[in-house]
């Protein structure tokens, strides 16, 4: 019996539909496994089809496109290591959540998904059949299981893996980025470890999808928890891993581990990530987006530059009469400073034109909200036209608790492809603001150095609509506001838990009726990237009707 056996790790970033490109991918790593003399190259959960790919898996024509681009695989992979790929598997009038071991030109090996995530973003039951208790497969004269992904969570699939003969656990995952996350997995796999006593392959994906970003940090645990290799957070790469056999089993060599970023690198980079990768993978090259002088659009604005390049990003400036010039001046400061296209572009004559055309029909009634949002939608107007004329994609600036309260105007300052900061509320956007002007990363393609002036971190928060506006005059300061909303929305708590926290019920009930009646507008808002659980999009689905508030 062989005494060393090497897995090459395809931690990898696939594109949702590219069945080609995915391919590609894959035939990349397998060659990289072939000449470095693996056993076997893994890549992650439904690779050949991106992941998460939601109801596309389930028509007909993808899954024998699939199978199509799967056989080509396994005929172009045959003289070598074997290949394991996720993919969907339909058979018998059922789909299942597969991975494929091909070896010899053809599927050697298959695993069906036993335990199917049903929960935040993942709706498996409703797409997948659950597949049987299943033993290992094997590669050369070892044995190997392979939980798939959710399998790992429950301790009876790799119990079964382990009680049927498992030499050592290779876990192929779609596992998507929230906050702390890294922690949570290794917590659940180190039980799984202890439970088997088998040395455990974690391989997780790379990349943006949607909402979602994968952080890769795939790793490798030895017997009783021990951490041997662990690849980097975020990054695409293709890792040769070597497990020998001693006389008490397989055991994974070590290797000097990559550092997990803290919570406010990996919360900035899911943000870089997913704006570069929606922006790659939908084929758009350059973003605009209006810069206002306030922190919100300041930080898009950075973390377009990071994503993309100071080149591929506009920065508009659209003044009415009610723009400060200390904004005028923040504005052009952050634009200067990443070294972004700045434009101008007043609005005031536009303004009076609309203001005109109306006047016959609001004769008689007063200013108020109505003329306020008219300047929003105005601007959302105008970098609509400028976004269909240069081909460049308008980005959204909303923090997270604009978008939960509806502080923000549909069609307004709402438009735009992609939201950049939506998962991020605005206390959230200070700090962050302050973590990136201390800190610069190779992956970031802004420049170094303070990017947003402390003069905006600092000012009061205002949309400038009218005279003197601060968002305080109609909302309770965004410390307590996020802290209401961290209860209300990411702990799905209640008035009563709001009011045990020290908060005074009555605002919290109105925070609440904001959150509900603001439902419409979420539905029809840009996505952005997820960074918590409690994400304004598949985490969170709420009827836009709904008449009920909490009576505690």
């Amino acid at each position: 019996m062989a005494d060393r056996f090497r897995i090459t790790l395809g931690q990898l970033n696939p594109t949702v539909g590219d069945l080609a490109g995915n391919a590609a991918l894959a035939r990349e790593a397998w060659q990289a496994g072939k000449a470095a003399k693996a056993d076997m190259v893994a890549l992650p959960e439904m690779f050949i089809t991106g992941y998460n790919a939601q109801d596309l898996v389930m028509k007909p024509a993808f899954q024998r496109d699939v199978m199509a681009h799967i056989d080509a695989l396994a005929a172009d992979c045959a003289d070598g290591p074997a290949l394991a790929i996720g993919a969907p598997l339909a058979e018998d009038g059922e789909l299942y959540n597969a991975y494929l071991i091909l070896k010899g030109g053809k599927i050697a090996s298959r695993v069906l998904k036993h335990e199917l995530p049903n929960e935040t973003v993942f709706d498996e039951v409703r797409i997948f059949d659950a597949g049987p208790l299943g033993g290992p497969y094997s590669v050369g004269n070892t044995r190997i299981g392979s939980p798939i992904c959710e399998d790992a969570w429950h301790p009876d699939v790799s119990e079964t893996l382990a009680e049927t003969g498992a030499e050592f656990l290779l876990v192929p995952n779609g596992s998507p980025y929230y906050r702390n996350k890294m922690e949570t997995r290794l917590n659940v796999i180190v039980a799984r470890v202890v439970e088997t006593g088998l040395p455990l392959i974690y391989l997780n994906m790379v990349g943006g999808q949607d909402d979602q970003v994968f952080d890769g940090a795939s790793f490798g645990l030895n017997p009783g928890g021990e951490l041997a290799v662990q690849l980097p957070a975020f990054d695409s790469t293709i890792a040769h891993i070597d497990l020998e056999r001693g006389a008490e089993g397989w055991r994974i060599v070590p290797q000097t581990p990559a550092l997990y970023p803290d919570d406010f690198e990996a919360d900035y980079r899911v943000c870089v990530q997913g704006l570069r990768d929606y922006m790659d993978k939908t084929g758009f090259k350059k973003v605009l987006l209006g810069l206002s002088g306030g922190i919100d659009s300041a930080i898009v604005a950075t973390i377009a530059a990071d994503a993309l390049g100071p080149e591929n990003v506009r920065c508009v400036m659209l003044p009415s009469e009610y723009t400060s010039q200390g904004s005028l001046d923040d504005a052009e400061a952050v634009a200067k400073a990443l070294g972004c296209q700045y434009d101008y572009v007043p609005i005031k004559q536009g303004r009076q034109a609309i203001t005109q055309t109306l006047a016959p029909l609001f004769d008689g009634t007063d200013e108020g909200l109505t003329e306020e949002n008219i300047q929003s939608r105005l601007r959302g107007l105008l970098l609509m036209a400028l976004s269909n004329k240069f081909g460049e994609m308008l980005l959204t600036t909303g923090n997270k608790s604009e978008v939960a309260v509806g502080y923000a105007t549909i069609y307004g300052d709402m438009s735009g492809g992609y939201n950049p900061i939506k998962d991020m509320y605005k206390t959230r956007v200070f700090e962050t603001c302050r973590w990136r002007n201390a800190n610069h990363r190779d992956w970031m393609k802004g420049p170094e150095g303070t990017m947003i002036p402390e003069t905006i971190i600092t000012k009061p928060p205002t949309a400038e609509l009218r005279e003197d506006q601060k968002d305080s005059d109609s909302l309770p300061d965004y410390p307590e506001l996020d802290a209401l909303l961290d209860i209300l929305v990411d702990q799905d708590g209640s008035i009563a838990d709001c009011v045990a926290a020290g908060y005074d019920r009555d605002v919290a009930k109105k925070i609440e009726h904001l959150i509900y009646i603001s439902e419409y507008k979420r539905f029809q808002s840009a996505p952005g990237p997820r960074l918590t659980k409690g994400a304004f999009w598949l985490d969170r689905r709420y009827p836009i009707v709904n008449r009920w508030r909490d009576p505690s």
